[in-house]
């Protein structure tokens, strides 16, 4: 599933989050000198960078540079399916985990846990393939270099776009969390499946309905909006 963000304007505090820290340490680290690190940081700060579209395993985006505008693809590894599976038991192996990602949080244990099972969640600069459409010689260019950090600013607010980048969107983790807690039929009892209880199933619907409810009105107050009564 792809999902395109608007354009994105640099965060008042700045990046604040240890994961969002650790994604700008990663654009460092891929950026082959500062001659491309503080053109890239200008792009980003002065809103050059366009919708970024996020995917499994991609980000696409366009970068102005005064009258021309260049395109900029990054190619990130995706998990693969046993890592993935390993990834969603990690967040489900602990009550909590989910409301903290749907929270914008991203638990440092899970990480670690994560990384106990041979996981990697956060990338490092060799995985941020990039390139762009400009003449630049050398990738990341500026424009690259732009798109991963304004990038960084979506994953500091939402840990769930890291997710989604690594092939685990926010349905799916939803989806499979969901379906560890539905009860197992009759037939799967009496061949020794594992049955999770009714109120796991309950206790998922209600995360996730708080979530998008804190979600909804989060937006609002930002916006200015008056809250309605319906969802206080």
């Amino acid at each position: 599933m792809r999902t395109t963000f608007t354009r994105q304007t640099q965060p008042t505090r700045g990046v604040r989050s240890w994961w969002g820290k650790a994604w700008q340490r990663a654009v460092e680290e891929a950026a082959y000198s500062d001659a491309e690190l503080r053109p890239g940081r200008a792009h980003a700060r002065r809103g050059d960078v366009g919708a970024i579209s996020v995917a499994s395993g991609g980000i696409l985006a366009a970068c102005r540079d005064g009258d021309d505008a260049w395109t900029v693809e990054v190619a990130i590894p995706v998990l693969e399916e046993a890592s993935r599976t390993a990834l969603v038991e990690v967040v489900a192996a602990e009550a909590g985990r989910i409301a903290e990602l749907l929270a914008g949080n991203l638990p440092h244990d899970l990480v670690e846990h994560a990384e106990e099972v041979g996981v990697e969640l956060l990338p490092y600069g060799g995985e941020l393939a990039a390139t762009c459409t400009c003449p630049h010689y050398l990738d990341p260019c500026p424009h690259a270099v732009a798109v991963l950090i304004q990038t960084g600013w979506l994953v500091d607010a939402d840990p769930l776009v890291l997710f989604a980048l690594r092939g685990v969107d926010r349905d799916g983790l939803l989806a499979q969390l969901h379906a560890r807690t539905v009860p197992a039929t009759v037939d799967d009892v009496g061949a020794g499946v594992t049955v999770a209880s009714g109120e796991l199933a309950d206790d998922v619907e209600l995360v996730v309905d708080a979530a998008q409810r804190a979600a909804r009105l989060l937006a609002l107050f930002e916006e200015g909006t008056e809250l309605p009564d319906g969802l206080l």
